[in-house]
């Protein structure tokens, strides 16, 4: 049996920090991972090119039920703390929208180097091991803890659970890491769906139906948090990276509000419109700040005045604005 002082289950980005970390302070560390490949979901991150940190990344950003984890987290290791370790393996970077950064090329390059800060420090790796039982070891002089895998048992000190959430399964993530709290009395929350967008109701998917594929850049509100990104109108629901936010947010049976213009004032628009003596009808003219499937639907649905500009009164025009500045919705359920 291999007694080591701290065991990390997962050999993930989560359990390779950790490992680099304690090695580094001296502690003999071994990860064991389930996987022959270590890093699994960085590789898919990003699509493919590992989103690894965003410089305005703060604890406002995550969602959390102790919020002053997430302070004293990102007090110890800031954005700027990894843009470091990236710098100093010569990987090359770049920014994207909203602080967001990416590899140039491979997020391999990421896996490299959490591999390569493991070696240095000695930390060891142990892969295609299934964790079969965690105990108590049985003598009573001892205060570890005993991991069985069908490669043989382990001893340590200290047992670091890194073994990831149940997001992607076809990578081989599991539930043992809230199964192996459970069986020491730690508190488990409750797993839900997050960052998966909205799905719409069978009503709604009749409605919105020939908007799948469309694409527009919005604002989304939940229980009073704002995002402001692109919306992705698909078959059965809204996706993209605001709906996908804004979920994180929402729980079955809240409205959400979506601004189609944010930074725009739309009734002012038609009215400048309207005092040049246009007189295309609001379908035509909203498809010049919308796409032209999502303004001829909305029309459809609410503005359903085929006068010309000039002869809409303002109190419906304004109305119909008001209403695309805060278009509510109440999804059925969240894709996950």
């Amino acid at each position: 049996m291999e007694r080591v002082d701290i065991l990390i289950l997962g050999a993930g980005g989560a359990g390779m920090m950790c490992a680099i970390q304690a090695a580094r302070r001296g502690r003999d560390v071994l990860l064991i991972d389930h996987s022959t490949k270590i890093g699994g979901k960085i590789l898919i991150s990003g699509g493919g090119r590992c989103n690894f940190t965003n410089v305005g990344a703060g604890p406002a950003n995550y969602v959390s039920e102790n919020p002053h984890f997430t302070k004293s987290a990102l007090s110890r290791f800031p954005p700027a703390a990894f843009i470091e370790m990236m710098r100093d393996h010569e990987i090359p970077f770049h920014e994207r929208k909203h602080g967001q950064l990416f590899c140039d090329g491979s997020a391999q390059a990421i896996v490299d180097l959490l591999k390569s800060e493991c070696d240095q420090a000695g930390a060891r790796f142990r892969l295609g091991y299934k964790i079969e039982r965690v105990s108590r070891p049985d003598r009573p002089d001892s205060t570890g803890f005993k991991v069985d895998t069908d490669h043989g048992a382990f001893e340590c000190e200290s047992l670091v659970v890194a073994t990831g959430g149940l997001s992607l399964p076809k990578l081989g993530a599991t539930g043992i890491g809230y199964d192996i709290a459970r069986q020491f009395g730690l508190k488990v929350t409750e797993t839900a769906p997050a960052l998966d967008g909205f799905t719409f109701t069978p009503e709604q998917e009749v409605l919105f139906r020939e908007l799948a594929g469309l694409s527009v850049n919005c604002s989304i509100t939940c229980n009073g948090i704002s995002f402001r990104e692109n919306l992705l109108f698909t078959h059965a629901g809204l996706s993209g990276p605001v709906a996908l936010q804004a979920s994180l947010h929402w729980k079955k049976g809240d409205e959400i509000k979506i601004d189609l213009l944010p930074g725009n004032d739309l009734f002012q628009w038609f009215l400048a419109k309207k005092k040049t003596g246009n007189r295309s009808v609001v379908k035509n003219l909203l498809g010049e700040m919308l796409p032209n499937r999502l303004a001829s639907r909305l029309c459809d649905l609410y503005f359903h005045s085929l006068l010309p500009l000039p002869q809409v009164s303002e109190r419906e025009l304004e109305a119909f604005c008001n209403l695309l500045h805060a278009w509510v919705l109440k999804p059925s359920g969240t894709v996950g």
